[in-house]
């Protein structure tokens, strides 16, 4: 029996599976293991959390291999503090990936494909046949992750106060005054351009309710993701058939809440990547990328046998 472990971290929660010949013997959640969103403390403390929910759940005690997609994999150290932690729990056979990586092999299992992660983040990453990947956005939430949820929080406001200023009506600053618990407008700015900054991320969902109601700032906002979302992925193709040589089309998934739960961007999404190329094969549903994750895993596993 060939027993692994797969672990997807992603900006706002991870979750884990311990997976024995397919089936799946048990499975956890807890916060983000991203140290750049939640701190180093806090994020050794979300995996253990998860790995001691797993282990319990499963009842096992030896595993085979392990894989653990996070958005910050590159970074000096990260490898290195998760595989210390696979270390503690007896995991003698890992490794650590970007994000990115696991949901384009759970989407295309090491074959050519575009991948449009929408979620807290954005990025678009798209594999060529060799394996060479080509990326657009992804330029962290401060410099770009346009259509991200932290992306629409943030513009959402920005869009909100330009129609302030115009006296145009719009329910987004009310709205978010009533979430953040601020009584008038000095202290809703105080506290949005504070250090360290509000979660932007959770304002999303807010704003696609007001979208579902018409307000015109937020159906604006949620317009411009699905806009900036399908350039990236039109972007990618480009460059694969640029740079790669490939002529015809390569298929396209996606992942993350931005695109699953705001029906709004995901129809404009839908619409303005088949109007661009009306060839190109787009998924119907989400992908989930634990399922990568897993899948390198047993294959990790598959080769030390």
């Amino acid at each position: 029996m060939t027993v692994v472990l797969g672990i997807d971290g992603g900006g706002t929660n991870t979750r884990a599976a311990i997976v024995a010949d397919g089936k799946i013997l048990g499975s956890g959640q807890s916060g983000s293991i991203k140290r750049l969103r939640v701190g180093a403390e806090l994020a050794e403390a979300n995996l253990r959390a998860v790995l001691n929910e797993v282990y319990t759940q499963s009842g096992m005690k030896d595993i085979d291999a392990a894989c653990c997609g996070v958005a910050s994999a590159s970074m000096p150290g990260i490898p290195e503090w998760i595989t210390a932690i696979f270390d503690e729990f007896g995991i003698a056979r890992s490794e650590v990936v970007g994000d990115h990586i696991i949901a384009l092999d759970a989407a295309f299992q090491g074959g050519p494909g575009i991948l449009q992660i929408a979620g807290t983040g954005t990025n678009c990453v798209g594999r060529a046949p060799d394996g060479t990947l080509e990326t657009a956005g992804g330029w962290s939430s401060r410099l770009g992750d346009e259509g991200s949820g932290y992306w629409i929080g943030v513009n959402a406001i920005r869009r909100a106060l330009h129609a302030f200023d115009r006296e145009e009506p719009s329910q987004v600053i009310p709205k978010i005054m009533e979430i953040w618990g601020t009584k008038d407008m000095d202290e809703f700015i105080n506290l949005g351009d504070g250090t360290p900054p509000p979660d932007f991320a959770a304002l999303a969902p807010a704003i696609h309710e007001l979208a579902d109601a018409g307000d015109a700032v937020a159906v604006g906002t949620l317009q411009q993701a699905a806009i900036d979302l399908a350039g990236f992925v039109l972007l990618v193709r480009s460059k694969l058939r640029r740079k790669h040589g490939i002529a015809g089309e390569v298929p396209v998934a996606w992942t993350g809440s931005v695109i699953a739960k705001m029906d709004l961007v995901r129809n404009q999404f839908f619409a303005g990547l088949h109007a661009a190329a009306p060839g190109m094969p787009v998924g119907t549903e989400e992908v989930v990328a634990l399922k990568g994750a897993i899948w390198r895993a047993e294959r990790m596993a598959k080769s030390a046998s």
